[in-house]
This record gives C-alpha cells, sequence and structure tokens, in this order.
C-alpha cells in the first residue's frame, strides 16, 4: 500500500547524525513528526545522534491512515531503531502518546535497548473502546490538546474508526507485556491529560519490572506535552536521565 497523498512539510522524517549514543524519537496518534521535533533538535544539539521517524500513514491525509495497521507503525518505529543501530552504540528511546506505547513495545521486544522515556504514553483509553464501536468511518479529531494557546500540533483534523480499532489492539498488546520490560525508564505524565488518562503512566510505573524508574509529573502541559508550556523541563529532565544511565554503565 502507498500513500496517496504528499507528506505535509513538517511532517518529514527526523535524520540527525550525531555521537554514537542514538535516540530515537516517536510521534504519536494521528499527529506527526512536527510534535517532537523541538526534542530531536534539542538531543541533536547536546551530541546525541536523533531519529523520528514518520510513522505510516501519518503526516499526509486521514485516508492513509485508514488504511494502515498497527503493524505498519512498529515497522517504522523498528525502520528508525535499525538506522540507529547502522550507527550507534547505544540507544535510548522516548515517544509521546502512541510514540510512547511503540517505546515500550520496543523496550519489550529489544531488552538491549539502553532506557527508555515514554511522554504521555497510552496502554488503556476507555473512550477509545467506546469509540472503535461507531458506525462512523471518521470521528472527531483527538490532536492538538494543548494548554498553551498560541501552539497547534500539526494532527489530522479526523480519526479513522479503524485505525481506533488498531491502537486499542496496540495498546492491549504493550500492557500485557509490561513487565518485561526491565531497562531504565524515565516516565513523563501530564497531570491534566484530555486525550489519555494521567493515570496509564502509573500503570506503566507499577507493572514494568525495570530497578530504575522514576516518574516526573508535568503539571503545566496536556496531552501533547511536548509543544506546550513543559517542553523545556522535557527536554532538561530527559538529558540529565541519559547522562545518568550512561555514567552509571561506565562505571
Amino acid at each position: 500500500m502507498t500513500e496517496k497523498y504528499p507528506v505535509m512539510e513538517e511532517a518529514q522524517p527526523i535524520y540527525l547524525e550525531g555521537n554514537k549514543v542514538g535516540i530515537l524519537i516517536s510521534h504519536g496518534f494521528t499527529g506527526s513528526t512536527q510534535s517532537m521535533r523541538p526534542l530531536g533538535k534539542a538531543f541533536a544539539k547536546a551530541g546525541y545522534t536523533v531519529c523520528g521517524p514518520r510513522l505510516k500513514g501519518h503526516g499526509t491525509h486521514y485516508e492513509d491512515m485508514e488504511m494502515t495497521t498497527h503493524e505498519d507503525w512498529i515497522a517504522s518505529i523498528e525502520e528508525g531503531y535499525q538506522w540507529l543501530k547502522e550507527r550507534c552504540d547505544t540507544i535510548f528511546v522516548t515517544g509521546l502518546s502512541m510514540g510512547g506505547t511503540l517505546t515500550l513495545f520496543l523496550a519489550e521486544k529489544y531488552p538491549e535497548i539502553m532506557a527508555v522515556i515514554p511522554i504521555n504514553a497510552a496502554i488503556e483509553i476507555p473512550d477509545m473502546e467506546a469509540m472503535q464501536l461507531s458506525n462512523d468511518r471518521f470521528l472527531d479529531a483527538i490532536g492538538s490538546d494543548i494548554k498553551d494557546p498560541e501552539v497547534t500540533e500539526l494532527a489530522y483534523e479526523k480519526t479513522p474508526v479503524r485505525s481506533v480499532i488498531e491502537i486499542v489492539e496496540l495498546m492491549k498488546n504493550v500492557k500485557d507485556n509490561l513487565h518485561s520490560i526491565t531497562c531504565p525508564a524515565l516516565i513523563l505524565v501530564s497531570t491534566e491529560d484530555h486525550v489519555v488518562p494521567p493515570d496509564n503512566s502509573q500503570v506503566i510505573y507499577d507493572q514494568i519490572s525495570s530497578s530504575e524508574k522514576q516518574i516526573v509529573q508535568l503539571k503545566n502541559s496536556y496531552h501533547v506535552a511536548t509543544l506546550d508550556y513543559d517542553q523545556q523541563l522535557i527536554i532538561d529532565e530527559t538529558l540529565r536521565f541519559i547522562e545518568k544511565v550512561l555514567n552509571k554503565a561506565k562505571v
């Protein structure tokens, strides 16, 4: 299946070459790489190699998304992971929303990942359980849940019901295997989120088997925290965490 629509300018994949430490960054459901670009640039400025894949069916048109499956989204993020593996010795993974879900998926599948930083990661959204039963083909947009009125997320104006069914399956699969995650984890969560219930992050914290794990609350952002008031806090906390993990690995 090839996509019918051109890729939007701000939705292009991110490839920034730096040192031998790679950071894989993933955008979320119906969103685009635009939501992760500021983080990617900050990580690259710190010297790291950054890859931010465009998940298949995203960043074009919601009709493209309707034709993709969660296996396609996994394939997109794994492609980015392989790109980093060819260039780096150590890889960290971070993602927003469904990007956080994919971050957790990778940690479940690839125990060699150094650490994960899920941001408002989704493992269970009760509203979506109901949405997937809709008789409509498309539902209202879920993107751009941002506290800062000056900022807009580049996301689809409609949500395909077929895609909701796919993310629900992905979340279930990831949730069922959280116990297999053992790498260090920094879990970032907005205290007010109108898309993913904040208690998802507590469940992730409780169920992963990592001995080194922490939750940091984002008190001044809604769901798309990477574009919101806490953007700099996310960057600072992530870079501090990565440095701490790397220093510990050297000992």
